[in-house]
């Protein structure tokens, strides 16, 4: 099978961000055009603005079984979980001062947390197993009538493990503790509701599921009182104030459409490639090692540890394949992982870690390209000069 050109390498990289889909962009070309109003303008460009916002609101709101009213746009995943991390921990009864967190979390969730213990609140991180799972029974110890609140990854964005949220929110609710949820990197991937989860805060990241960069929303339970983080005026109901991002808006909202029609199809193709890839690198490779093998895991995500390589070496050896060693937050670094430390792996074994990460475009050729590539430029790189 003829290999595709080095001039567009095999894009395995979704889970640091996703193209922007077709049917998206054609949503969001008119507001980039004659569509310009200001949604808070009382003209009919401004009404035809706001009546896209609050569609795109709505389509959002469906995809993860939420109302309409409970969804907040914002510029993307961080300004998300920052307004409710930081918004909760605000509203916070003064004898609740433990934020319960893990240590495998995005710096999203990671820096605000940091902040809080700065102010005087405890900062417990749960820690994971081998796997990348969550202790569960040390989480819902840390759970109590001291807790402000809990804040967890839904998968983990460098080795896609899944944690037990459903748990966790139970324990969460025994206490009256708020729960946010980090599904910047699930959604999209898997199936998602927010009412079965009983989580009370969600954060969402438009570029991870096919809509643009600058885009998020934070989904926030009717009732929930929490002050914003931000001062302006009075858009997204006060919390988010700024003159709105229509295009970007109207892009979450389509895209979010189209997950809900596809997900099932998608996700399933996607795991099957997924699984294929990994029979083929572990039959080339001794000694390759699959991060949480047997934990649940998104279905596109495989995070792999390269035995007496350097991750970064590796991929560098392989241009014709575009991955990365982790989370595109830390691109660039050559220091061992801190999610691989966490995991309890040695720094010299973190250091071979390679995040392939799937997505809708990805095909049968895809794989077998790669394949071919990672072992050949890993025999490449043990041989030396």
């Amino acid at each position: 099978m003829p290999a595709p050109p080095t001039a567009t390498p095999v894009y395995l990289d979704h889970n640091g961000t996703t193209p922007v889909a077709p049917d998206v962009l054609e949503a969001m070309l008119p507001f980039l055009r004659g569509e310009f109003g200001n949604p808070s303008s009382a003209t009919a460009l401004g009404n035809r603005a706001r009546d896209a916002i609050e569609q795109a609101r709505a389509r959002v709101a469906t995809l993860i079984g939420a109302d309409a009213d409970e969804i907040i746009f914002t510029s993307g995943g961080t300004e998300a979980s920052n307004h409710a991390i930081l918004g909760f921990a605000g509203a916070a009864p003064a004898g609740r001062r433990r934020i319960v967190t893990s240590t495998v979390e995005h710096p999203a969730t990671d820096m605000p947390c940091r902040r809080l213990a700065d102010r005087g609140f405890e900062l417990r991180r749960v820690p994971v197993t081998r796997a990348g799972r969550l202790r569960l029974d040390e989480a819902v110890a840390a759970i109590d009538d001291d807790a402000a609140l809990v804040t967890i990854i839904h998968a983990q964005n460098e080795i896609g493990i899944l944690q037990p949220v459903f748990e966790l929110a139970a324990a969460a609710r025994r206490h009256g503790v708020p729960m946010h949820l980090d599904a910047a990197q699930s959604l999209g991937k898997i199936p998602l509701d927010v009412r079965a989860i009983d989580a009370d805060a969600m954060t969402i990241a438009g570029h991870k599921l096919y809509a643009p960069k600058g885009i998020g929303a934070l989904y926030l339970r009717r009732g929930r009182d929490v002050p914003s983080p931000l001062a302006g005026a009075g858009q997204e109901r006060g919390r988010r104030p700024g003159t709105e991002n229509v295009p970007g808006i109207v892009g979450l909202g389509c895209a979010c459409e189209i997950v809900g029609q596809r997900l099932a199809v998608d996700s399933g193709r996607i795991a099957a490639l997924r699984d294929r890839l990994w029979e083929r690198l572990a039959a080339g490779v001794a000694g390759l090692h699959r991060v949480g093998a047997g934990a649940p895991c998104l279905p596109n995500t495989l995070s792999l540890l390269f035995p007496g390589i350097d991750g970064g070496a590796l991929l560098a050896a392989a241009p014709s394949v575009a991955a990365s060693t982790g989370s595109a937050c830390h691109a660039g670094e050559s220091r061992p992982s801190a999610v691989m430390l966490a995991l309890g792996y040695a720094p010299e074994v973190a250091r071979g870690a390679v995040r392939l990460s799937l997505g809708r475009a990805t095909t049968d050729a895809d794989i077998e390209h790669a394949a071919d590539a990672l072992i050949a430029a890993y025999a490449r790189e043990r041989r030396g000069p």
